[in-house]
C-alpha cells in the first residue's frame, strides 16, 4: 500500500467498545435463540395470562421482526399497535405543521406518541385484552407500551439513526404510522424522521429505560441480538465514569476526498469519503462488549440516561439532555470544494425551526495539500445586491458563480484554525482535511452555491438562497475576518514538556477550544463540563486517571473521544510508538 498521508499503517479504531467485564448477562444471537429465551422467560413467570410488549423505534424492519417473532413465540394473540393508530390521512394532517412542504427543513415537533393513536381504537383493543383469560398476548410496534403500560415483559427494539438513514436511502422503512417508503423521496423520509419521528420515539423511550426487561438490537439486518435491559443500564453507567468513543460513521459525497480511506482504515475501493461523524451522539452508535458479544445501541441513550453526569450541571442546565458539541471530519483531499454556505442566526433558527441554539462552528486543518484555501467572510468591497443577483442567476440559469469576486479566500496550512460564527459565509476548498468543531444543530446549512454539480444520487443538491440571504452578515468582510476568525491563537499556559493554547472559538460561540502540544504527560480536568478531544498530532497517546478511577484509554491519531464531566481529573501522555514524540490534542468544551 502506498502511504500518501501517513508514514506507517494506520491504527485508527473504527469499532471502539465499552467492555462490561465479568458480565453475568447472556447475549442471544439470532431469531431462534431470541425466541427460545423469551419463551423460557414467559414460562418462568408461571402466569395463566401473560402480556409481552415489544416497543419499537422508528427504522426497525417490521417485516423481519414480525415474521420471526410470530414463528418463534408461542402466542395466542398477536396485536399490532399500527392497527390502533390514526389513518394515513389523519397522520398526514397531524404532522404537516412540523414537516411542512419544504424539501429540507421543518419544525422540531412537540408531539408525543399518544397523539398518533385513535383513542377509541386503543380502548377497543384494551377491552379485548381484558376479555382474554389465558395464553400469551404479544403487543408489537410503535407505542405498544401505551396500549398496555404494565406488561409482564417489555422488550425494546432500539435503533441507531445512521443505520435508519441508510435504510431510508434504500427505501426499506416507513415514517411513523404511515406506509410511505416506496412513494417518498428518501430526503423526505429523513426530514420527517429528524423533525418528528425521532423526537416522538425519544420522548417515549426516556420513560421506559427502567422498565426494559430486554433490549433487542436489530441494527444489522438478519443478525438480531437480545440482552437483558439491566446489561444496557450497566454499560451506560460504566460509560459516564471513563473516557470513551462513539462509533464513527463515514459517508461519501460529491466533493469527497481520499485522506480518510488511508488514515481511518476504510474501503480502498470506495470512490471517496466526504464525511466522518465521529462525535455526534444524536447520530452515532455506542458498542457495549459482553464477553465475545457486542451490542449496538444509539449513543444518544447515554445522554438521555445520564445527562448530568455526562454533561455536567452547568451544561445540562443550559442544554438539557442534548449533547451540544459536535466533532466531525470533512475530507476534500484530492476532492472538491464544499458548498458555499451560511448557518442561521440564533433568532432565525428559533423562529423558523424551533431550536434554541444554532450551528456556530470552526474548521481545524488536520492536513492540507499545497494551495489549500478556505472561503471565509466577504470582500471589503462586496455589493450585497450584486452578489445575490449572481447567486440567483447561477441557480436559475445554470451560469457559474464567481465566488472569489465576492467571498474572501485564505491560504491554509496544517493546524490552522478558522472560526465560523453563524451568519458568516464560508466553505472549505479542495485539498483540505478538516476537523469541524461545531454546535450540534447540523442539518441547518443554507447552501448558496454548489459549483454546479449533482449529489451522489444524481440529483441537484438543494440550494437555499432565500434562507441564506436573510442570515448573511454583510459586515464580516476581510479585515474583520482577519482579526476575529483566522488563527486567533494565544498561549495560555505552559510547563515541563507541554504548551496549552486557546484557538477559539469566537465570543459569539459557546464552545471553547484548547490545543495542547506535548512530549510529556499533561494534566487535564473536565472542571464540571464534558470534554471532547481529538488527537491531531502524534501516533498514540494514553489517557489515564491520576487516582486509577478508570482503566487507561488508548487513543490513536485522528481518533476523537469524550470525557464525561463526572471523570474530573485525567492525564494524556505520548505512548507506545509515540512515546517521547511531540503530540497534539484539540479539546472542545462549553464555556460557562
Amino acid at each position: 500500500m502506498i502511504h500518501n498521508y501517513l508514514k506507517t499503517r494506520s491504527k485508527f479504531n473504527n469499532l471502539p467498545v465499552i467492555e462490561i467485564k465479568n458480565s453475568p448477562f447472556k447475549v442471544e444471537n439470532g431469531w431462534t435463540a431470541i425466541c427460545h429465551r423469551l419463551n423460557r422467560e414467559i414460562l418462568a413467570l408461571n402466569q395463566k395470562k401473560t402480556v409481552i410488549v415489544i416497543e419499537t423505534y422508528q427504522g426497525v424492519i417490521h417485516e423481519e421482526l414480525i415474521s420471526n417473532l410470530k414463528e418463534g413465540l408461542e402466542f395466542t394473540h398477536f396485536i399490532l399497535s399500527e392497527d390502533s393508530m390514526l389513518t394515513p390521512e389523519e397522520n398526514q394532517k397531524l404532522v404537516f405543521q412540523d414537516v411542512t412542504n419544504d424539501r429540507i427543513f421543518g419544525f422540531m415537533t412537540r408531539l408525543t406518541m399518544d397523539a398518533f393513536f385513535d383513542r377509541e381504537k386503543v380502548e377497543m383493543v384494551q377491552s379485548d385484552i381484558e376479555l382474554v383469560s389465558e395464553g400469551l398476548i404479544v403487543i408489537y410496534g410503535y407505542g405498544a407500551s401505551l396500549i398496555f403500560p404494565e406488561p409482564n415483559l417489555l422488550v425494546y427494539a432500539d435503533m441507531a439513526r445512521w443505520e435508519i438513514q441508510l435504510r431510508m436511502r434504500k427505501h426499506l422503512v416507513d415514517n411513523l404510522g404511515v406506509k410511505n417508503r416506496e412513494t417518498a423521496d428518501w430526503m423526505l423520509l429523513y426530514k420527517q424522521g429528524f423533525f418528528v419521528d425521532w423526537r416522538v420515539c425519544d420522548r417515549l423511550k426516556k420513560q421506559l429505560f427502567d422498565k426494559w426487561d430486554f433490549l433487542l438490537d436489530t441494527n444489522k439486518i438478519g443478525q438480531p441480538k437480545l440482552v437483558e435491559g439491566k446489561a444496557i443500564l450497566e454499560g451506560l453507567e460504566l460509560a459516564i465514569n471513563q473516557p470513551f468513543s462513539v462509533v464513527p460513521f463515514f459517508d461519501p459525497g460529491p466533493w469527497g476526498g481520499q485522506w480518510m480511506k488511508e488514515v481511518c482504515n476504510l474501503d480502498e475501493a470506495a470512490p471517496n469519503y466526504a464525511w466522518c461523524f465521529n462525535c455526534v451522539p444524536e447520530e452515532n452508535s455506542l458498542l457495549l462488549k459482553l464477553g465475545d458479544d457486542v451490542i449496538e445501541i444509539p449513543s444518544i441513550d447515554l445522554v438521555f440516561r445520564h445527562p448530568r453526569e455526562l454533561l455536567g450541571d452547568p451544561v445540562h442546565g443550559r442544554f438539557g439532555d442534548e449533547f451540544p458539541i459536535r466533532f466531525d471530519f470533512l475530507d476534500t483531499m484530492q476532492g472538491g470544494h464544499l458548498s458555499l454556505q451560511v448557518h442561521p442566526l440564533t433568532e432565525y433558527i428559533q423562529e423558523k425551526f424551533g431550536l434554541h441554539y444554532t450551528q456556530d462552528e470552526s474548521y481545524y486543518m488536520m492536513d492540507v495539500e499545497e494551495d489549500a484555501i478556505v472561503y471565509l467572510g466577504l470582500k471589503e468591497v462586496v455589493d450585497p445586491e450584486s452578489m445575490l443577483h449572481d447567486l440567483e442567476e447561477a441557480q436559475s440559469d445554470g451560469h457559474s458563480f464567481d465566488a472569489e469576486k465576492h467571498v474572501q479566500t485564505w491560504p491554509m496550512k496544517k493546524h490552522d484554525h478558522v472560526l465560523i460564527p453563524a451568519g458568516t459565509i464560508h466553505c472549505s476548498g479542495k485539498g483540505s482535511m478538516v476537523l469541524e468543531i461545531s454546535a450540534t444543530p447540523y442539518i441547518f446549512t443554507f447552501k448558496l452555491w454548489d459549483w454546479g454539480r449533482l449529489g451522489m444520487d444524481g440529483k441537484p443538491r438543494p440550494i437555499n438562497i432565500e434562507h441564506g440571504k436573510k442570515n448573511i452578515q454583510w459586515d464580516r468582510t476581510t479585515e474583520w475576518t482577519r482579526q476575529n476568525l483566522v488563527n486567533n491563537v494565544k498561549v495560555v499556559a505552559e510547563g515541563d514538556g507541554w504548551i496549552e493554547e486557546s484557538t477559539g472559538l469566537h465570543e459569539r460561540e459557546f464552545i471553547e477550544t484548547r490545543r495542547h502540544w506535548f512530549s510529556k504527560k499533561v494534566e487535564h480536568n473536565t472542571n464540571g463540563g464534558v470534554n471532547v478531544v481529538c488527537l491531531v498530532e502524534g501516533d498514540e497517546v494514553i489517557v489515564e486517571s491520576p487516582e486509577n478511577a478508570f482503566e487507561p484509554f488508548l487513543v490513536h491519531y485522528a481518533e476523537v473521544f469524550i470525557v464525561p464531566a463526572k471523570v474530573g481529573a485525567y492525564t494524556i501522555r505520548p505512548y507506545g510508538t509515540g512515546d517521547g514524540q511531540k503530540c497534539g490534542t484539540l479539546k472542545g468544551y462549553v464555556r460557562f
